[in-house]
C-alpha cells in the first residue's frame, strides 16, 4: 500500500454512492430463509443445545448487514476509493489513482435500469488486479459519469503520464 493511502477516508472526499436497496432486499430473503429453517429446527427437534445452532446464522445475517453498510465508494484528489469493513482486521480501502485511472464503466441492462442498481467498474489503465468492481451500487449510471467527467478534468489539467 502507498504511503499516502490511509485506511480512513480523506477529510476533503466527495462521497459518490453506497449500496443499493436490492442488495439488502437479496440478504434480507435469505435471513428469512435462515429463520424458517430455525423456526422448523425448534418446532420439530427436541430442544438442547442443537438450537443454539441457530445463533451461527443470526450472527452471519448481522455481520453481512453491516458489512454491507460499511461500503462506501468516493472520490479525493488522490484517486477513486472504496472503503469497508467492519472489523478491525478487515476494515481499509483499496482504490485506483487518478494516474493510473482507465476509465469507470456501469453494466447496463433492463434489471438495473428498472432498479437503479449497477455493478461499476473503475479499470486501472496497467493491471486487472487492480480495479474496482462493486455489484448493486446505487445509481452507477451517474456515478461512472461523475467519475469520467472528473478524470478529464484532471487531465486537462494536467496530463497524467
Amino acid at each position: 500500500m502507498d504511503a499516502d493511502i490511509a485506511n480512513k477516508p480523506s477529510d476533503a472526499f466527495v462521497l459518490l454512492c453506497r449500496k443499493a436497496w436490492t442488495e439488502y432486499v437479496l440478504l434480507a430473503f435469505w435471513g428469512a430463509v435462515l429463520a424458517g429453517l430455525f423456526y422448523l429446527s425448534l418446532r420439530f427437534f427436541e430442544p438442547g443445545y442443537f438450537h443454539l445452532l441457530g445463533l451461527i446464522p443470526l450472527a452471519w445475517f448481522i455481520y453481512e448487514w453491516l458489512l454491507l453498510r460499511s461500503v462506501c465508494l468516493y472520490y479525493d484528489e488522490s484517486g477513486v476509493w472504496v472503503f469497508e469493513g467492519i472489523l478491525p482486521w478487515s476494515k481499509g480501502l483499496r482504490g485506483v489513482k487518478w494516474r493510473d485511472m482507465d476509465e469507470a464503466t456501469f453494466v447496463t441492462g433492463f434489471w438495473a435500469w428498472l432498479l437503479r442498481s449497477y455493478t461499476i467498474r473503475i479499470s486501472h489503465r496497467f493491471t486487472k488486479e487492480s480495479e474496482i468492481l462493486l455489484t448493486h451500487m446505487y445509481n452507477g449510471k451517474a456515478v461512472s459519469q461523475q467519475i469520467n467527467q472528473f478524470l478529464m478534468e484532471k487531465v486537462k489539467q494536467q496530463p497524467l503520464n
